[in-house]
């Protein structure tokens, strides 16, 4: 791995962040079937759901880097864990609190889901643009 004072152009950067924005909507919000969005919050059953949910965002991201940088395909799978523990750490929350839409809380709870999911993939990008 390089060193972090490594010059990286702002515009390879910027696009690596721009695309994983962009896909991360795309599963969020596009792709993103109500079993799966219904089924990963369930108390009981949530495993296969959930699984199904952060593998779209595995596969997407390893589409990304299989374009970028081919021998950082294994950021795929970091990923994949990473996004399984957030969703799951959000459901745990929201079961527990049972916060209503009307809530700001919920807002509150859902917003920083979606933060902590940015924060991942500027550390996927960084590990794309430093390995």
């Amino acid at each position: 791995m390089q060193s972090l004072n490594t010059v990286v152009p702002v515009s390879t950067f910027s696009l690596l962040l721009v695309l994983m924005a962009a896909k991360h909507y795309a599963v969020d919000f596009v792709a993103q079937t109500e079993w799966m969005a219904r089924g990963k919050e369930r108390v009981t059953g949530w495993q296969a759901p959930l699984a199904v949910h952060a593998g779209s965002h595995a596969l997407a991201t390893l589409v990304i880097a299989l374009l970028f940088k081919p021998a950082l395909w294994w950021i795929a799978l970091v990923d994949l864990a990473v996004h399984g523990l957030i969703d799951r750490g959000k459901s745990l929350i929201a079961q527990r609190t049972r916060f209503p839409m009307t809530d700001p809380r919920f807002w509150w709870l859902m917003g920083f889901d979606q933060f902590l999911h940015q924060v991942t993939n500027v550390g996927l990008v960084v590990l794309l643009v430093l390995g």
